[in-house]
């Protein structure tokens, strides 16, 4: 096999994947080997070691996609918490991913901007509550 074998593509997958979701990523890997592990593993080589890994946007802007294209579709809350947090680890603020969600408004309908307003609301309070202090979430204006 060439170098963009297999095993680099998953090394590769496995850096970008802890890079990008620090140990939640591990998680789903470790919850999938029960039932579908080459599953895992095909998600660890084709989106984290393949398409993460391409020149031409940094993981900030790849996450900002991930996430309003996980917002537009309405019913991957768990894959939209999981990349919110992602978001947040590889540079976004807080306001940036609040005026995204309110941005898929326009383009998938204000259902699923609330769903994926909540769903921000949650991975803050998540995060706030490990950083100890419960004051860092945006504020809602009236």
């Amino acid at each position: 096999m060439d170098a963009a074998g297999p095993d680099t593509r998953f090394e590769r997958g496995l850096k970008n994947l802890a890079a990008i979701d620090g140990s939640a990523g591990q998680r789903v890997l470790d919850a999938l080997a029960g039932i579908a592990p080459d599953f895992g593993r095909l998600l660890v080589e084709f989106p984290f070691g393949d398409i993460y890994d391409r020149p031409g946007l940094d993981l900030k802007s790849r996450e900002i996609a991930t996430v309003a294209s996980l917002a537009t579709l309405g019913h991957a809350r768990p894959q939209l918490e999981v990349h919110l947090h992602a978001a947040l680890n590889v540079g976004c603020t807080r306001t940036e991913l609040v005026e995204i969600l309110m941005q898929m408004a326009v383009y998938a309908g204000f259902p699923a901007a609330l769903n994926a307003l909540f769903a921000a609301e949650k991975v803050f309070a998540e995060r706030d509550a490990e950083e100890g202090h419960a004051d860092a979430a945006p504020r809602r204006s009236s």
